[in-house]
């Protein structure tokens, strides 16, 4: 497929046309790529604003104001779970940011950040050090991948992760060193284990103090160091520099995030990459910049990457949630999440969560069908009537049964869906109401269960899965 997509097409800037028209379906891909999904209210108004207002608005996120109370009620949560040293808290923590957070699309890029420099907390063992390395993440997640690697390389959390803080001169810990060319800049085939010996020498010095990295200068390895065909008296950061002057760099960087934003099915070429590698490397890695670019871009709203992404846990927790409008405890979304198989700060490996198709499995499938019942139904003690489909139809339409089938579809799928399956979920509706509902029941009991049951059928559908 790659052959086929010219490269200067791909990255200039898409443009409304007749034939492709900026709409509903196009909204709702923006918002779930770039966040979490959309609200009903989002999508509407994203219709109505147009393309260049709706990304801008996107990027720029809430008023200041949305965004210290968030950062005040948070506050004094992110203490108590450093106090504590509460791991599974700080996972509930995050997703509370990413829910309520007036500035979502950080949020969004601070997840791609973490799995990229994917850290454990079962290793780390603290979560006050994986709160900071969230930090670093949200700070630079959208503007300089240099600096945001200059930061990671003596970060707590990483240095306990891969055992910087254990190399000394005499014996380097290779840990760091490997996975900073394998994982963080280069990718596998671009340096030797003779580059890998050589870069941990220069990063022997570290430690932690009083819970602060400290450089130790007698533990450090001051000796001449080759790596990557230059020699010098390398400390860490000359390693840092070597590695993102390496052509590989902006390649591999820009490949992460084409799968992430753009498509897991499209094989991403060198050619078709080059233009925004090129880019990212003459802005000196400005992570916000190369994003722009890719979301502006005609590939990125082309049939060919629409709905090409299985979506992750978190995208289908809160996407849901989101859309039904729900004020809910994330303690209760995090352990969901977890049995969905993404559990924050505790990624699998160094190599993060493979992500695509290694989502869903026969037992993961029927987890995500059960949650999507346990929002829909109004019945679970977790989350009650504060994800109620009912309520959300009885807001935003006229007509109640008639209109829901339609509602729902927009607002889960922007009408995205085969005529077949659309006509099941009509026949479904007209078939429960003649139903026989219980003698005490209401017509509007009987007509809300009704709505409800229609909510979960599509939150079941094979295309919810995908992003």
């Amino acid at each position: 497929m790659a052959n086929t997509i010219d490269p200067q097409w791909a990255w200039a800037p898409y443009l409304p046309t007749a034939e492709a028209p900026w709409d509903l379906k196009k909204v709702g891909h923006l918002y779930r790529r770039l966040s979490f999904g959309a609200t009903w209210r989002e999508l509407e108004a994203g219709v109505q604003t147009g393309l260049e207002k709706t990304i801008d608005a996107l990027f720029k996120g809430g008023d200041s104001q949305e965004q210290f109370e968030l950062e005040s009620v948070t506050a004094e949560l992110k203490e108590s779970i450093r106090e504590a040293n509460n791991g599974r808290q700080a996972s509930a923590y995050w997703l509370f940011r990413m829910l309520y957070s007036p500035h979502p699309v950080e949020e969004k890029f601070t997840l791609f950040w973490h799995n990229h420099f994917a850290t454990s907390n079962a290793k780390v063992l603290n979560a006050g050090f994986m709160l900071r390395q969230y930090d670093l993440m949200h700070r630079y997640c959208l503007s300089s991948f240099r600096a945001m690697l200059r930061e990671m390389s003596t970060d707590p959390a990483m240095m306990v992760w891969l055992d910087t803080r254990l190399s000394k001169k005499g014996m380097p810990n290779e840990n760091y060193a490997r996975e900073l060319m394998e994982l963080f800049s280069l990718g596998i085939g671009n340096y030797t284990e003779k580059d890998i010996r050589e870069a941990a020498r220069a990063f022997t010095g570290w430690e932690i103090r009083d819970q602060q990295p400290f450089f130790n200068s007698e533990q450090h390895d001051a000796g001449e160091k080759t790596v990557l065909g230059q020699t010098g008296n390398w400390k860490g950061e000359d390693i840092l520099r070597i590695c993102l002057e390496q052509k590989s760099a902006p390649f591999f960087i820009v490949r992460k995030l084409f799968r992430f934003l753009i498509s897991e099915t499209i094989p991403a070429s060198q050619d078709l990459l080059r233009p925004l590698a090129e880019q990212f490397r003459k802005s000196d890695f400005d992570i916000g910049a190369l994003v722009r670019t890719m979301v502006r871009s005609n590939l990125f709203f082309a049939p060919a990457a629409y709905r090409t992404r299985v979506k992750a846990p978190v995208d289908f927790i809160l996407g849901i949630v989101r859309a039904l409008e729900g004020r809910v405890g994330t303690t209760a979304l995090a352990q969901a999440m977890e049995e969905l198989g993404q559990n924050l700060f505790f990624p699998p490996s160094v190599k993060g969560w493979d992500g695509g198709q290694a989502w869903l499995n026969g037992q993961t499938i029927l987890f995500r069908q059960n949650l999507a019942l346990a929002f829909t139904s109004t019945e679970d003690a977790r989350f009650g009537r504060r994800t109620d489909p009912a309520a959300l139809v009885q807001k935003y339409t006229k007509d109640g049964e008639t209109d829901a089938v339609e509602f729902f579809l927009r607002l889960f799928l922007q009408d995205d869906l085969p005529a077949e399956s659309r006509a099941k979920l009509s026949q479904y509706v007209q078939k429960a109401q003649k139903q026989n509902y219980p003698v005490y029941w209401t017509q509007k009991d009987a007509a809300d269960q009704r709505l409800r049951a229609l909510c979960h059928l599509v939150l079941t559908l094979p295309e919810f899965q995908l992003d």
